[in-house]
């Protein structure tokens, strides 16, 4: 079977998980900076992996996702291995504010694999604007979120990213180990939590004790080893002067961004954003 016939056969899947600062608004204006072919595929901020269903049916190689969030994590794992398991105990969820709350007290650790994946699924479709944040002890403390009776369980969309995820290698993995895996040749897309544009914007840990600075310097050391290597990238960021200092000599394109989160009303909109690759 050829390249293209097999990956024609791929579904179509979309994200199950929201995600703040997730990519699927932005798919149309990424989708001619994308290489224009892709053998191996590397997705090392995974969040709601929008880019990688996007690009599934293009993947000609082994997708390989991976992000320091455990839970998010086992929730991959456990929808692509056993996704009717997770659709049962979805089932068992209901959008209320009582349950939310008892089910977000709940330890992660004693609940079964479809049981947690489900969880992290609820959790996310019915909390305030799908954050993830933890706080100092690593405990899951977003709010219940207000909406018009949401989606808890598309059954349907969880089965189509199951099969779009059956090419994929999923670990708990930190962006500091891509050296290691990547390839010449290999796409690389990196979504890391943003540069803030000010002091008060950080405001969504992405785990506990944050992307610093110096994570993003240790990540921009970690793109031009890549890019050494003969590994292509393309990276999405704030447009700010540190993000340009640090990724300066590559191709550094301009988009514009939804802002859907923020403490008023008065700073929401469009604003900069950019992406980085070292290829064009």
């Amino acid at each position: 079977m050829t390249n293209t016939a097999r990956t024609s056969q791929r579904p179509a899947a979309r994200p199950f998980l929201k995600w703040a600062g997730g990519k699927g608004r932005l798919l149309a204006q990424y989708a001619p900076l994308f290489p224009r072919e892709i053998g191996d595929y590397h997705e090392p901020f995974l969040g709601s992996g929008a880019v990688f269903f996007r690009l599934c049916q293009r993947i000609e190689g082994r997708a390989y996702l991976s992000d320091r969030i455990d839970d998010l994590v086992r929730t991959f794992e456990m929808v692509r291995a056993d996704v009717e398991s997770v659709i049962r105990h979805l089932g068992r969820h209901v959008y209320e504010s009582d349950h939310y709350y008892r089910v977000r007290a709940q330890n992660p650790a004693c609940l079964s694999p479809p049981g947690l994946a489900a969880r992290f699924i609820f959790l996310n479709r019915t909390g305030f604007n799908g954050l993830y944040r933890v706080n100092k002890s690593g405990r899951f403390n977003v709010p219940f979120g207000r909406y018009t009776n949401p989606k808890i369980c598309d059954a349907n969309g969880l089965r189509l990213a199951s099969a779009a995820l059956a090419l994929a290698q999923i670990e708990r993995r930190g962006f500091q180990e891509l050296p290691g895996w990547a390839e010449a040749g290999d796409f690389v897309y990196l979504d890391p939590p943003y540069q803030p544009l000010s002091k008060t914007s950080n405001f969504t840990a992405y785990t506990a004790g944050g992307f610093d600075e110096d994570a993003q310097r240790s990540l921009a050391g970690v793109c031009h080893a890549l890019d050494g290597a003969g590994v292509r990238f393309m990276l999405s960021n704030s447009d700010t002067p540190l993000i340009r200092k640090l990724y300066k000599g590559f191709d550094i394109k301009r988009v514009l961004a939804a802002r859907a989160i923020n403490s008023s009303a008065a700073g929401r909109g469009k604003i900069s954003e950019l992406v980085v690759r070292n290829y064009t």
